[in-house]
């Protein structure tokens, strides 16, 4: 990943050393890339929080069992469901839309590294395009993803996808609509992804399981069909059948 050129006066011998040496630092280099994606999870003074960091969880948000979710005047909230299972929330605020997944994880050790990576490998497969960037939660993937257009032709679906690690937990979002296009106008969808409360239980679970979710007690459904896993798709990719309309919960607060 680093590399020096020999000084074109250098003796043989010392050529020899110097290129000991730079093949020395390739190697440290890409051991700490690998590294790079196994760091402890970073602190967290804004959010997402986990379950024991808040007194009244339940207080302002929706309890969806495995995430408390931040609600908002205006907003639709979607659920996504996998077979039997509801394992994605989706906020819709007008012409944008944040869809909320968390994970289980490594107790020490934080996973949104490797998950960019995977990602981002996934969508360049399929002829999308990705930068990485720091944004303002942190490290995060804007993708031009590749999809069909209504009409039958082929388009792109601009995205981002952001993650933060947590105590044994992973929380990622996909902002789709104008959040994406313009991510200064993400503002309150950034809020609610900062204000959400993560229950991972305590509970054996496999690391990159999905967090189970569940409707509230007193929600309504207007069914609009599940939706179902790519074959092959990364479980952590907000592939485009995840980003279509699931489940509505139409009573919202």
């Amino acid at each position: 990943m680093f590399g020096r050129r020999n000084k074109k006066d250098a003796a043989d011998s010392a050529a020899g050393e110097a290129e000991q040496v730079v093949d020395g630092v390739d190697t440290d280099a890409d051991e700490a890339e690998r590294e790079r994606v196994r760091l402890e999870p970073a602190p967290r003074p804004e959010g997402p929080w986990d379950s024991s960091e808040v007194r009244e969880p339940a207080e302002g948000r929706v309890d969806l069992g495995g995430l408390f979710v931040p609600g908002v005047e205006g907003m639709e909230l979607r659920v996504e469901v996998a077979g039997d299972a509801i394992v994605a929330a989706t906020v819709v605020l007008r012409d944008s839309a944040i869809q909320l997944q968390a994970f289980a994880a490594p107790k020490r050790e934080g996973i949104w590294g490797e998950v960019r990576e995977e990602i981002g490998s996934g969508i360049t497969q399929q002829g999308g395009i990705i930068d990485e960037a720091e944004g303002p939660l942190g490290w995060e993937l804007r993708a031009q993803v590749p999809v069909q257009l209504p009409d039958g032709t082929g388009g792109f679906q601009v995205v981002r996808f952001v993650g933060v690690d947590g105590p044994r937990w992973f929380l990622r979002g996909v902002i789709s609509g104008q959040g994406a296009v313009q991510p200064q106008a993400a503002g309150l969808l950034e809020q609610i992804f900062r204000d959400t409360v993560v229950v991972r239980g305590e509970g054996p679970m496999a690391p990159r399981d999905p967090i189970v979710l569940k409707l509230p007690n007193d929600a309504q459904m207007v069914p609009e069909g599940g939706v179902q896993q790519e074959e092959g798709a990364s479980r952590f990719s907000g592939s485009m059948g995840q980003l279509q309309r699931g489940p509505e919960i139409t009573e919202v607060r």
